[in-house]
């Protein structure tokens, strides 16, 4: 029998830790049937990843998942447990479903639940926020498992949040590199002359991303260049005004949201990544497996992801300068963009490859069920 699984997420908008989800949904394919609940309603761009014939319904009658912790909520996000083998929560806006877990799980018969935690938005980019830290200390014992993917959450879980070691569980993300090979498709809109080089990121656009520090960057490049933005988000309109005010705007281009970056993201010469806030974000993967160079700031994780020759175009996060000037080396050396751009797919098929992750994962979740094989797949 297909286990039946309940995803609560903070969004289903596709970013890192959806396509993960939506990556694992594939892997375990008749093995398992989801259900998805999002605090955001409609925020649901994510579907467009699973694969044809994976058993996922969105419902959009569900318990709802913001508001003041009351018992009464609580007590209906409990009750829409009740009936799954398993239950996946996804970062602090899917953690009352946690909490639910903790306060009725002694009165109700509830499946076990594996929390995830993959980063902060921007309210809590400079400092944690006591409160949520202590309300994840009261809810995560009711979790089997705490999975993250980077060192620096792994070791925010064990302080900050005071979790056992045993509890938590570091997966590093992971992606089909293999996708990444061929030759690239054309980015729709987007025409480069020969003698520029094409700057793109891929991110949801919301304020923790700073893309308009990515647009400040460019417009400081010497070099001739255009700039790809890819994504959607309530930032739209802010980018695009610093665009303006720079001077810049005829040559920045938001496509907005493309599926199936395998397909497109090598058409970059350069990624850059300028968020405020990450922790093993795959659209740096995605760049790495396309053997792209990756300007990008010194946040989470990412200067151990890179491959050494990368590891000097990784700056601090208020070094604009700094950034623009990676920017610009990368811009006048197609030498050097080549050898970087190899070393970081070979570190990307060594290190990261998605085969790895869904063996892990499906090992974790069968262990929390209690049936260590019911997610073994041909890739595990």
């Amino acid at each position: 029998m297909p286990v039946e699984i309940l995803h609560v997420h903070s969004t289903f908008a596709l970013g890192g830790k959806e396509a993960r989800a939506a990556a694992l949904m594939n892997a375990f394919g008749p093995a398992a049937r989801h259900t998805v609940l999002t605090a955001v309603p409609g925020e649901t761009s994510a579907r467009a990843a699973l694969a044809p014939g994976i058993a996922a319904a969105f419902p959009e009658d569900g318990p709802r998942l913001t508001g003041a912790p009351t018992p009464w909520r609580l007590r209906r996000i409990a009750a829409a447990m009740r009936r799954f083998d398993l239950v996946l929560t996804y970062n602090w806006g899917a953690f009352d479903a946690v909490m639910a877990r903790r306060v009725f799980a002694g009165t109700m018969r509830l499946p076990p639940l594996v929390h995830h935690e993959d980063g902060f938005n921007a309210d809590e980019v400079i400092a944690l926020d006591p409160r949520r830290n202590l309300y994840r200390r009261l809810g995560l014992p009711a979790a089997t498992r705490l999975v993250v993917p980077s060192e620096r959450l792994e070791a925010i879980a064990r302080t900050a949040w005071r979790q056992p070691a045993g509890r938590v569980v570091r997966i590093p993300n992971g992606i089909l590199v293999a996708d990444y090979a061929g030759a690239p498709e054309p980015l729709p809109g987007v025409e480069k002359r020969p003698d520029e080089v094409l700057v793109g990121t891929v991110a949801g656009l919301r304020p923790v991303k700073n893309l308009p520090r990515l647009v400040r960057a460019f417009a400081a490049m010497t070099s001739p260049a255009r700039l790809v933005i890819v994504g959607a988000g309530p930032e739209s309109e802010r980018i695009a005004a610093e665009a303006r005010r720079c001077g810049v705007a005829d040559r920045v281009h938001m496509p907005g949201f493309l599926a199936e970056p395998a397909r497109w993201i090598g058409g970059f010469d350069i990624f850059a990544l300028s968020s405020d806030s990450e922790q093993f974000p795959i659209s740096l993967l995605e760049a790495m497996a396309a053997g792209l160079p990756a300007v990008a700031t010194a946040v989470g994780d990412v200067a151990h992801m890179v491959a050494a020759d990368n590891a000097p175009l990784v700056v601090a996060p208020e070094d604009e300068p700094a950034f623009a000037a990676a920017l610009d080396a990368l811009a006048a050396r197609p030498d050097l963009r080549r050898a970087i751009g190899r070393a970081n797919r070979a570190r990307a098929a060594a290190e990261y490859d998605e085969s790895g992750m869904v063996a892990r994962y499906a090992a974790l979740y069968g262990e929390a069920i209690g049936r260590p094989r019911a997610f073994m797949t041909e890739q595990s």
